[in-house]
C-alpha cells in the first residue's frame, strides 16, 4: 500500500531487462525504435561460471602472499583468530547481499539496492567509492603482474611497461568480447586458483605430518616455541592484543572482493537459483581455503623465521609467499618457480575481474542517473563499451610504475582507496537492514523469498558493528612511536591521510548529494520492492521452461554427480 504514495520523481528507477513485447521494444543489445541506443546487459553467465567467479574474487595474492606478513607480525594463533572472525563477518555480508540479489537481481547491483531500499544518496556514494577502488586496484594488479615476471626477466633487461601493456590489452580484449567469453575465461582462471590452493593445502598437511624430505612431524611445535602470539608495539597482554588487532586489518583486506557476485547478478542466468547457491557455498570456501591455510602455515613456519622475515620484505611473487618459506623449511627447493607462474595467473585473473567490476559499476551509476548516460550504452554483445573504455583508459596509470621513484606514491594512492572496500561492506549491511524492515512492513513473508540470511538482522548488525570498528581503527599504528619511520616517528601523518581520507570523501558524497538533490531516505513503506520484479519472474519462468525442455532429450547428463561431488568445490 505504501508504494501508492511513492514520490516517483525523486529518482529514476532501474529499467530491468524483460522478454520482448509489443510495448517494450526489441531485445536487449539491439538498436531500439527511433534510434535510441541499447542500454541493457545480457544474462550470459552460467551457474558454474557464477560460482567460480564468486570464489575467484575471494582467492588472491592476499591469501597466498599476505598471510606471511600477518604471521611475522603477530604469530599463528592471532592469524587463526582474525581470519576466522573476519571470515564469519564476510559470510554475514554475503548472506545480506544474497537475500537482496535473489529477490530482485537488478543490473545496477548493490548500488541499485542502496538507491531503492535505503537512500539515493547512499547509492550515489557507494557507487562512486566502489568505482574509485577498482579503477585504482586494476592498474595496481597490472603492476604486480609485471613485478612477478621480473622473477624470470629482470627490470634491467626488459622495461616493466612492456608487460603492463601486454596484460592491459589482454584484459580489455577479454572484457570487450562479451560476458560469455569473459565468464568462460574467468571460470578456467578461477579453476586454476582453486586447484592451486587445494594442492598447497594437501602439501602443507603432508609436511605438517612429517611427509616432507626432512621427515619432521612439526605439529603445533611452533605454537610453543617461539609461541602462539607475538607481542607488537609493547609487551604482555597489551602487545599481544595490538598484534592480534593488526591481523584483523590484514585479514579484512585479504577477503575484499568477495562481494563480486553482487556485481554479476544483472548478467546471471536464473539468478534466483544461482546466487543463493553461490552464497551458501561461501561458508565452506572460507573454512577450507582461508582458515585451513592460515592454520597449516602457522604450524609449518615459526613467526621468528629468518626466511619469513626476508619473504615479508619482498614486493610480490613466490619469494614473498609463506608457502614457499614452508617448502624451503621442510627441505623442498624445486617448486618456487612453478608457484610463481601460478601467482602470475592469480594476479592476471584479479586484474581481469577488477576491470569488469569497474566497468559494471560505472554502468550501474549511469543506469541510476548518477553518471553520464553514454556510460549506460551497450553494444550488440551487451557490453557497456564506453564504461569499459573509460575504466581501461584510467588503468593506464599503471605505466607510472615504470619509474622507480613512483612506486612509493602509488602505494599511498592504493592505501587511500582500500578503505572503500570496507565502506562497501558497511553500505551493503545498512541496505540489508532497510530491505528487511521494508519487506516486513510491506507484507512480504519469508516463504516468498528465494533466499533469506540465516542469522537475520542479528548477523547483519554484528557484522556492521565489526566493520565500522575496523574502518575506524585500521591504521591505529600511525599513532604508535616507531623509530626512524619516514612518515614521522610519533605520528605517521602520510599513512594517516591516505588511510582515512576515504571516510570523509564517502560522507561528503552522501551529504553533498542530499543537499544538491534535496532527496530523503525511504521509509519501510515507501521503499520500492516491486518495480521490475514481474520482468524477473517472467524471465525465470522462461529460463526454467527452456532448461526442462532441453533436459528431456538428454537424461544421462551427469547432473547428479556434478551437484554431489564437484559443485561444492566449484
Amino acid at each position: 500500500m505504501g508504494l501508492m504514495h511513492r514520490k516517483n520523481a525523486e529518482f529514476k528507477l532501474d529499467k530491468l531487462p524483460s522478454p520482448p513485447s509489443s510495448h517494450e521494444g526489441p531485445p536487449p543489445g539491439t538498436q531500439r525504435v527511433g534510434g535510441e541506443p541499447a542500454t541493457e546487459l545480457h544474462r550470459g553467465l552460467r551457474s558454474r561460471q557464477i560460482t567460480m567467479i564468486a570464489i575467484g574474487g575471494a582467492i588472491g595474492t592476499g591469501l597466498i602472499i599476505g598471510t606471511g606478513s600477518a604471521l611475522a607480525k603477530a604469530g599463528p594463533l592471532s592469524i587463526l583468530i582474525s581470519y576466522t572472525l573476519v571470515g564469519f563477518v564476510v559470510y554475514m555480508v554475503m548472506c545480506a547481499l544474497g537475500e537482496m540479489a535473489a529477490y530482485l537481481p537488478i543490473q545496477s547491483g548493490f548500488t541499485g539496492y542502496a538507491t531503492r531500499f535505503c537512500d539515493p544518496a547512499l547509492g550515489f556514494s557507494l557507487g562512486y567509492t566502489y568505482w574509485f577502488k577498482y579503477i585504482i586496484v586494476t592498474p595496481n594488479q597490472l603492476t604486480a603482474a609485471a613485478l612477478v615476471i621480473q622473477y624470470w626477466v629482470p627490470r634491467e633487461r626488459v622495461n616493466p611497461g612492456v608487460f603492463i601493456a601486454v596484460f592491459l590489452v589482454a584484459i580489455v580484449l577479454i572484457n570487450y568480447l562479451g560476458i560469455k567469453f569473459f565468464g568462460e575465461i574467468e571460470f578456467w582462471l578461477s579453476s586454476i586458483k582453486v586447484l592451486t590452493i587445494c594442492g598447497l593445502l594437501i602439501l602443507s598437511l603432508v609436511l605438517v605430518l612429517g611427509g616432507g624430505p626432512d621427515h619432521d612431524r612439526k605439529g603445533f611445535r611452533y605454537w610453543k616455541n617461539p609461541g602462539a602470539m607475538k607481542p607488537l608495539y609493547g609487551t604482555g597482554d597489551k602487545g599481544r592484543f595490538l598484534g592480534l588487532w593488526s591481523t584483523f586489518v590484514t585479514a579484512t583486506f585479504a577477503y575484499l572482493g568477495t562481494e563480486l557476485v553482487g556485481v554479476t547478478v544483472g548478467e546471471a542466468q536464473n539468478p534466483r537459483r544461482v546466487i543463493p547457491r553461490a552464497i551458501k557455498l561461501t561458508f565452506w570456501r572460507i573454512v577450507v581455503f582461508y582458515v585451513c591455510s592460515v592454520l597449516l602455515i602457522g604450524m609449518l613456519v615459526p613467526y621468528n623465521s629468518d626466511r619469513l622475515s626476508f619473504a615479508t620484505k619482498q614486493s610480490t611473487g613466490a619469494s614473498a609467499s609463506p608457502f614457499v618459506v614452508a617448502m624451503i623449511e621442510s627441505g623442498i627447493s624445486g617448486l618456487p618457480g612453478f608457484l610463481n607462474a601460478l601467482i602470475l595467473i592469480f594476479v592476471f585473473s584479479a586484474a581481469n575481474s577488477d576491470l569488469y567490476i569497474a566497468t559494471r559499476t560505472l554502468y550501474g551509476l549511469a543506469k541510476e542517473g548518477n553518471s553520464h548516460p553514454i556510460f549506460a550504452r551497450t553494444d550488440k554483445r551487451g557490453v557497456p563499451i564506453y564504461a569499459l573504455g573509460l575504466s581501461a583508459t584510467i588503468a593506464c596509470i599503471a605505466f607510472l610504475n615504470c619509474a622507480d621513484d613512483s612506486t612509493k606514491v602509488f602505494k599511498y594512492f592504493v592505501n587511500l582507496v582500500t578503505i572503500f572496500g570496507l565502506l562497501t561492506w558497511i553500505s551493503i549491511l545498512v541496505t540489508h537492514v532497510y530491505f528487511v524492515k521494508a519487506r516486513r512492513a510491506q507484507g512480504i513473508e519469508r516463504h516468498e523469498m528465494a533466499y533469506t540470511a540465516p542469522f537475520g538482522l542479528y548477523g547483519t548488525y554484528f557484522a556492521l558493528v565489526f566493520c565500522i570498528v575496523i574502518a575506524v581503527f585500521k591504521n591505529f599504528d600511525v599513532f604508535v612511536h616507531v623509530k626512524g619511520r619516514e612518515g614521522g616517528e610519533n605520528f605517521d601523518y602520510v599513512n594517516f591521510i591516505t588511510g582515512y581520507l576515504g571516510i570523509p570523501l564517502y560522507l561528503v558524497m552522501i551529504f553533498g548529494y542530499k543537499i544538491v538533490s534535496k532527496t530523503k531516505g525511504w521509509t519501510p513503506l515507501t521503499a520500492d520492492l516491486i518495480t521490475g520484479k514481474d520482468a524477473i519472474d517472467r524471465e525465470e519462468e522462461e529460463f526454467l521452461a527452456n532448461k526442462a525442455a532441453n533436459r528431456q532429450g538428454n537424461s544421462k547428463n551427469g547432473g547428479w554427480f556434478y551437484r554431489r561431488f564437484v559443485a561444492w568445490l566449484l
